[in-house]
């Protein structure tokens, strides 16, 4: 249980990979910006808790593989995450308030997947099984109490 999260009442493991493009699909996520992304997105995240255990930033769009506490959802994962680094980075740098005219730097919508070590199948399995568990021969329980 050593790679589970923990808080107060909680014991997860949640992953999610979440992917989101800049807005024309415009190739700006280069070097100083590219690195101001990466910045705001590990504040963003421990902020919240998160621990990344991934990520890539390309051109023109980010890949981040994140641990995440239960509390959160993945809609507002991903709207802390492009709201906050748009309205930083169109704040910090004037070429891109030109190249994305608007109050946004990031494209509509995102990719998000959640992560596991067990399958749907097996876990579906499992349900289906609860209460067709074969009586256990070694720890009986005397029925006559």
């Amino acid at each position: 249980m050593e790679h589970y999260g923990k808080s107060s009442h909680t014991v997860y493991d949640l992953k999610y990979h979440f992917v989101w493009v800049t807005k024309y699909r415009k190739p700006v996520l280069r070097g100083g910006i590219a690195e101001r992304v990466r910045d705001l997105i590990r504040e963003i995240c421990k902020a919240n808790d998160m621990e990344i255990l991934r990520g890539h930033i390309s051109k023109d769009h980010v890949h981040i593989f994140v641990s995440v506490p239960p509390h959160l959802s993945v809609s507002q994962l991903a709207q802390s995450m492009k709201g906050k680094t748009s309205r930083k980075m169109l704040m910090e740098y004037k070429s891109l308030s030109r190249a994305f005219w608007g109050r946004h730097m990031w494209a509509r919508g995102y990719f998000a997947a959640s992560s596991g070590n067990v399958t749907d199948e097996v876990i579906m399995k499992y349900i289906e099984q609860q209460g067709l568990e074969p009586p256990d021969a070694e720890f009986k329980i005397d029925e006559e109490l």
